[in-house]
């Protein structure tokens, strides 16, 4: 397996992957075109093929997010996943980051990497960029998690 940043050959599986997600309910659903315009951000887990993704989000001088977090069902338990979000962290540090946040329903895999659950009212930048346009806005159940560096 290798953990690289993703080029424009992969964004249309990363766009199945990530929108395979979205109709489980699991995450955002993301346009093709905004996966262009935020390769920079992506990184995929490949082996033989895009089986795993991640993206480093920049909000603010602080803050990042982790998101659009996407493991292949049938390569989940592997450590796919690990990697990609110690990719994404390893970055954030290197570029001075100092808070990465996550909305998640997988509070324990989260909490492997030392986030914490803290109150989504504390990302205004999340909630006023990104959940505005979320169909289960204002009634999200996943959870805010956050660490820092």
């Amino acid at each position: 397996m290798k953990i690289r940043k993703a080029r424009i050959s992969d964004i249309r599986d990363i766009h199945k992957l990530v929108n395979d997600f979205a109709k489980k309910e699991a995450m955002l659903p993301r346009a093709l075109n905004e996966l262009y315009e935020s390769i920079r951000d992506l990184v995929v887990a490949d082996d033989n093929g895009i089986k795993g993704v991640c993206a480093l989000h920049i909000l603010w001088e602080d803050l990042a997010e982790i998101r659009s977090l996407a493991v292949r069902e049938e390569y989940r338990g592997r450590g796919f996943g690990k990697a990609l979000i110690e990719k994404c962290m390893a970055e954030a540090r290197e570029l001075g980051v100092k808070k990465v946040f996550a909305l998640t329903y997988e509070l324990d895999f989260f909490h492997k990497f030392g986030f914490k659950e803290i109150d989504k009212s504390k990302l205004p930048q999340k909630i006023w960029g990104d959940c505005l346009k979320c169909p289960k806005f204002p009634e999200c159940d996943e959870h805010a998690v956050m660490v820092h560096l």
